[in-house]
């Protein structure tokens, strides 16, 4: 049995040595950590999951950016051990995320990943919405939480002010 829990500061060497464990050395370098380089999570959508011995099994991070004068989501990172990977627990973390996403009053959601994958839980490239350099156009990609919520937006994605 999988026990979904908000991620707490006590949380976070652990979900960090899970980050380690599943992505390649150096993954700080990637233009989405400049985005969220100081600054705080938002913690109400960073979830862990634990199994039923409490280990951690899989993890969900959001950041607060800026796409011109509009706010959105940046998903990620997003990470299932590798004991685990198989059983549906990132798409568990993330439909359970987005749908608190929402009523907390965020419109959009984006994040960096391949289209294939993202694109059944309803993301799509974004036109026109540009990640500092180096990430690849085509993975850039974006979810509107309300009707709309993408239209007319465009420009560079910066930190939230």
């Amino acid at each position: 049995m999988i026990r979904l829990d908000e991620e707490t500061p006590e949380d976070w060497w652990e979900v960090e040595a899970l980050y380690d464990l599943c992505f390649a050395p150096g993954r700080e370098a990637l233009s989405s950590y400049r985005l969220r380089d100081g600054v705080p999570p938002v913690r109400d959508l960073c979830l862990v999951a634990r199994n039923e011995h409490g280990a951690l099994a899989a993890v969900i991070r959001y950041w607060p950016v800026r796409i011109g004068d509009k706010p959105a989501l940046l998903l990620g990172p997003i990470a299932v051990h590798p004991t685990h990977q198989g059983e549906g627990l990132g798409a568990l973390v993330m439909m359970e995320s987005l749908a608190l996403a929402g009523p907390l009053g965020w419109e959009r959601v984006m994040l960096v990943g391949d289209a294939p994958y993202y694109g059944r839980f309803g993301f799509s490239r974004l036109e026109g919405v540009e990640m500092p350099p180096p990430t690849n156009p085509d993975r850039v990609l974006g979810l509107a939480l309300h009707p709309g919520a993408w239209d007319g937006v465009s420009g560079r994605v910066e930190k939230a002010r």
